[in-house]
């Protein structure tokens, strides 16, 4: 990393990045450039956990190339300045890479999609209807490399609430 004055390594910090955001964008590999794909998203164990049709575009570059990079962003808002090179952003993120298993049994897949609802704040017992884990698939991404990274000051400033 450039900034060593950005670089988050504290693990409470990136946990807190990977367990509280949103959106996790995913880059995989295409044959003239590359295919990013906004996803929803669980985190346990070093790895981010997605749903997904069974059949599509990123689900064949993944056969063809389950390398991918992702993006998680925590927060970012935009401090206005009277000069526009003095303008700056507040944010944290990771960015991250690591390699795609497509998981297609019934009982892994309900395990994934309550990965994914914990994230969200479901805890509690999950019924889903067999027709819909049927048709999809869950991708989990094992996280083999990670950096982090923030702008702005916050240790003297609040910090934001997302829940």
């Amino acid at each position: 990393m450039l900034r060593k004055d950005k670089e988050i390594t504290d693990k409470k910090i990136i946990d807190e990045i990977l367990n509280k955001s949103q959106i996790c964008r995913i880059a995989f590999f295409d044959v003239e450039f590359p295919y990013i794909v906004p996803f929803n998203y669980g985190y346990l164990d070093n790895a981010l956990y997605f749903h997904s049709a069974a059949n599509g575009k990123k689900i064949d570059l993944i056969r063809k190339n389950n390398k991918v990079c992702f993006e998680i962003e925590y927060f970012s808002q935009i401090t206005v300045h009277e000069l526009p090179c003095e303008w700056t952003t507040k944010y944290r993120s990771v960015i991250g890479s690591g390699n795609i298993d497509i998981i297609t049994g019934f009982e892994e897949k309900k395990k994934g999609l309550d990965i994914i609802m914990a994230h969200y704040g479901s805890i509690k017992n999950n019924v889903y209807n067999t027709n819909n884990v049927d048709n999809i698939v869950i991708l989990k991404l094992n996280i083999t490399g990670l950096s982090a990274k923030q702008s702005g000051n916050w240790d003297n400033e609040s910090k934001p609430h997302l829940t």
